[in-house]
């Protein structure tokens, strides 16, 4: 599973890229908006930091209007995924931009049906958003289960990028339906990491290696 990292905070992104952990970014106009950057100048940032797929949403709702929007955004680099709403407008963006051979991805899916058409519209990713759909009483998981499914039946090479992801269990779950890619903040990330057992048993080994007066070099 490829781990993108969803937000648009540059210090977050080159720490966790350091680890060999980040695949790709996602950002949003939400997330833009907190970094209280210049949406050009921090994607650019992104993509330097990052050799891996940086999506950029446009914020325009009409097809002709989106594509002026692309226009821009996917001058940034060569790495820009344009991010599109799963519209009808969307979708027509969506397929004349996989057609010049530049990286889509389709979000705000809530449903299967939804993604059936993304992919048909040859999106390169879809965003199926769990947390939001667990909020509402839906299972989150269930929807993945179900795109899984329908893209294996039809071998569509759009992959699934789990969004709007909570907590860890988000990611097991997402990892054992086999989703393609998940995108979550760093905190999550960094969750990943926690178990007690590892702490008490590093806690320990340090604890008799002070013990024998040894250093390493």
């Amino acid at each position: 599973m490829k781990f993108f990292v969803d937000t648009a905070d540059t210090d977050a992104i080159r720490e966790l890229a350091e680890t060999g952990l980040v695949d790709g970014v996602t950002t949003n106009p939400s997330l833009i908006n907190k970094s209280g950057r210049d949406i050009i100048e921090v994607t650019r940032e992104i993509c330097e930091i990052v050799d891996g797929p940086v999506s950029a949403e446009v914020v325009a709702t009409t097809h002709d209007e989106m594509m002026r929007e692309a226009e821009v955004l996917r001058k940034i680099a060569d790495n820009i995924a344009i991010k599109v709403p799963l519209t009808i407008d969307g979708l027509k963006t969506c397929k004349k931009l996989t057609g010049d051979g530049t990286m889509v991805n389709v979000t705000l899916c809530f449903t299967a049906n939804q993604a059936l058409l993304a992919g048909k519209a040859g999106a390169s990713f879809i965003s199926p958003f769990v947390g939001r759909h667990d909020d509402i009483g839906y299972d989150g998981m269930n929807l993945i289960s179900e795109i899984r499914m329908i893209y294996d039946n039809y071998d569509f090479p759009t992959e699934i990028l789990v969004a709007s992801i909570r907590h860890p269990i988000h990611v097991l779950e997402s990892a054992k339906i086999g989703a393609d890619v998940a995108t979550m903040p760093p905190e999550v990330i960094l969750k990943l990491f926690n178990h007690p057992l590892t702490k008490s048993g590093l806690d320990a080994f340090l604890a008799d290696w002070e013990k024998t007066g040894q250093t390493i070099g």
